[in-house]
């Protein structure tokens, strides 16, 4: 009977161990990493979690178990975010309004967040609250332009106001309070007037930049084509400069070319009246000379008389020979300087010519108006001549080709072959006529045709 009492004992003990186990393994409990539980059991509170000091594992005995039973409040240590949509406020004017504020927190105590809210919702619904009390306070004490202008101001004022109030639920604010949206409350046009005026200011200002911009360029335009223009006028003025500079040199070349001709022509009238002086001079000496020796043979006896006669026809044949060597060197002197004048006659426009060349050589402008001024002159010479032809001839033009010049051209041409031809057959033509025949007859007193193309 003991040993059946033994055995009923043991069978218990181990079922209860057992059972025992089973439990224990069913209530054991594994706090996740972004979450710390608040276990209140019948003596004290301990946070169960991450980087906890009790640890992150408990027995989750239920409440209704005597002694061991436990409460349990579960809030997350990762940051949340509280959303304060739809939040009906006042400015300092009494002017309403509209604001969505969103904030972010963090348990940094976890026991005394547990003292204060036995949820995450019920947490979330007081620091709504807190932050209703701060909005209400701070907004009420501005203008809502103010408001509207410096929102990052506010979300720290709202900050700073909320900071001392979460330590009493051992919550910190992660970063600043944000005001997500301000807009019109219901029946109210406030702010959509304010932002009225602010596009139309923008507008104003974009119009009076762009007005500002393009009359900035237009200026621009204008100084541009102004100096354009004045380079133009400058330029115009440079290239009439330089023309009339060449010009100049081209006359002061032309006027120092006949300066030297001049000075030439001077220098061989000195070299030939020298000439003739030397000249003049000998044949005095000569003549001299003859008389004296005439004089002393005179004197002389007769006995020598032959002998003067002799010397005398000695010195007379000298004299000549002098005389025709000092007259061939005259001569000689008289060509060379001749030659030498005629040299620098003809070479001086030949000079300045070359000059001239070398000066307006690449200057295609001016060759071509030294070409047409030529043609201008070359025209009036002929024109000229031919008048001075037509005077001397005494002939009337009347000229009825395309111009004077075509008709005298004409007239001229009566003095050549050709012209001769045509008069010939003019007066030919003349003379076969009745009023023709009649003037021949009268001027030569022979008779024609009158018209019958014969002759008798």
């Amino acid at each position: 009977m003991v040993g059946f009492l033994v055995v009923v004992i043991v069978v218990v003990l181990a079922i209860w161990a057992v059972l025992t186990v089973i439990l224990a393994m069913s209530f054991r409990t594994v706090v996740a990493t972004n979450e710390v539980h608040i276990v209140q059991s019948r003596r004290k509170t301990t946070s169960y979690g991450k980087d906890q000091a009790a640890g992150n594992t408990y027995y989750a005995w239920p409440a209704w178990m005597p002694r061991i039973g436990i409460r349990i409040v579960r809030l997350p240590v990762s940051v949340f975010d509280v959303q304060l949509d739809e939040y009906a406020a006042y400015d300092k004017g009494r002017v309403p309004f509209v604001i969505d504020i969103l904030a972010f927190f963090r348990i940094s105590d976890s026991n005394v967040a547990a003292q204060r809210v036995s949820s995450v919702q019920d947490l979330e619904t007081q620091l709504k609250g807190i932050l209703q009390g701060a909005s209400r306070s701070i907004l009420a004490q501005s203008p809502i332009e103010e408001i509207l202008e410096e929102r990052a101001k506010y979300g720290k004022m709202f900050t700073d106001a909320t900071n001392d109030q979460l330590k009493a639920w051992g919550v910190v604010n992660v970063k600043n309070v944000e005001l997500m949206d301000i807009r019109d409350a219901k029946d109210s046009q406030v702010i959509s007037r304010i932002m009225a005026v602010k596009q139309s200011l923008v507008e104003k200002e974009s119009r009076v930049a762009v007005a500002s911009n393009l009359q900035v360029a237009k200026t621009a335009e204008i100084v541009a084509t102004q100096a354009v223009a004045v380079r133009e006028q400058e330029a115009q003025e440079q290239v009439g400069i330089r023309t009339a500079q060449k010009e100049q040199a081209i006359g002061i070349a032309g006027q120092q070319a006949q300066q030297a001709v001049k000075e030439q022509e001077k220098t061989t009238a000195q070299k030939t009246m020298a000439v003739l002086e030397v000249n003049q001079v000998r044949q005095a000496e000569i003549t001299r000379g003859v008389q004296v020796v005439n004089a002393d043979q005179e004197k002389q006896m007769a006995v020598i008389r032959a002998e003067g006669e002799k010397q005398k026809t000695i010195t007379v044949a000298e004299g000549a020979l002098q005389q025709m060597k000092l007259n061939a060197e005259g001569v000689r002197a008289q060509g060379d300087a001749k030659g030498a004048a005629e040299t620098a006659v003809l070479m001086a426009p030949v000079n300045s010519q070359i000059a001239l060349a070398k000066e307006i050589g690449q200057n295609q402008g001016y060759q071509q108006y030294l070409v047409t001024v030529r043609q201008i002159e070359a025209n009036q010479l002929v024109g000229i001549e031919q008048a001075k032809a037509l005077t001397a001839a005494q002939v009337k033009v009347i000229a009825n080709s395309t111009g004077p010049v075509d008709g005298v051209k004409s007239v001229m041409e009566m003095f050549t072959p050709k012209g001769g031809l045509q008069l010939g057959a003019a007066v030919e033509a003349f003379r076969n006529t009745e009023a023709g025949a009649a003037i021949v007859e009268s001027l030569t007193g022979e008779k024609g045709n009158g018209g019958t193309g014969t002759r008798r």
